[in-house]
């Protein structure tokens, strides 16, 4: 005869969904935490506008002309390439370690080789671009 707490194929359900109890119930009080912390703040917090409190702060330095600054394209395809490279440091410390194990050397090595074919495709079509060139 089955226990209470299975089912006909004798899986224990509530502890299936015990796991996902806990992972809800800890989302919802962090979520309830970060909303008593806005609430308190918003209530202790005094509210005295002053035109000084209204500006915008610039290090110290009363701003001028307008808000809207052009910023080079080229400061964002440095970031992109600085993205790049970090994914593949990333990369590189986990296939290391697995090149290490037995039976794994050949497959990785090629692996590796066509990663860093692609990385080297893109470092060409960037210093083609003129990317890499300081100006």
């Amino acid at each position: 005869m089955a226990d209470a707490n299975t089912t006909e194929r004798g899986t224990d359900v509530p502890d299936y969904f015990h796991g996902y109890a806990v992972v809800g119930l800890v989302a919802v009080l962090g979520v309830l935490f970060v909303a008593a912390a806005f609430g308190a703040g918003r209530l202790l917090r005094p509210v005295v506008p002053t035109p000084e409190k209204l500006l915008t702060y610039e290090c110290g330095v009363d701003p001028v002309g307008e808000g809207w600054a052009h910023t080079q394209i080229r400061y964002y395809v440095y970031a992109f390439l600085y993205v790049v490279f970090a994914v593949d440091s990333i990369f590189l410390f986990p296939w290391a370690t697995v090149f290490a194990e037995p039976g794994f050397g050949g497959v990785t090595l090629v692996e590796m080789f066509v990663f860093l074919g692609f990385l080297a495709v893109g470092i060409l079509y960037a210093w083609k671009k003129g990317v890499l060139a300081w100006t």
